[in-house]
């Protein structure tokens, strides 16, 4: 299945452009991660022992492995937390969102 599409979003400057019905067509973000995630997964990598209990877990996908190395698409992740929780090495914690360097 693919991944909704990040779309910028255009204010109607019309009448006829005003939306009916939901805002935006569905598969559609009209920002990357909607900007209401609190808390975001960090990976340390050097703890991880590639279990990918996380990406089993993870209910929206995100988690993918890049160079033998687990990545988190942040574009799509709702910082559930359900990765760090699962973790059984505690290789994922979560930190407030602004608070973590990218990955």
């Amino acid at each position: 299945m693919a991944k909704p599409q990040i779309v910028k979003f255009k204010f109607p400057e019309s009448l006829e452009e005003m939306p009916l019905g939901p805002s935006a067509a569905a598969g559609i973000l009209t920002e990357p991660n909607a900007g209401w995630r609190v808390q975001r997964p960090v990976i340390d990598h050097p703890k991880c022992t590639k279990c990918l209990l996380c990406w089993v877990l993870c209910p929206e996908g995100v988690i993918g492995k890049e160079n033998e190395q687990l990545t988190i698409d942040m574009n799509y992740c709702k910082g559930c937390g359900l990765c760090a929780h699962e973790c059984p090495k505690d290789a994922i914690t979560m930190v407030q969102e602004g608070e973590a360097d990218d990955q």
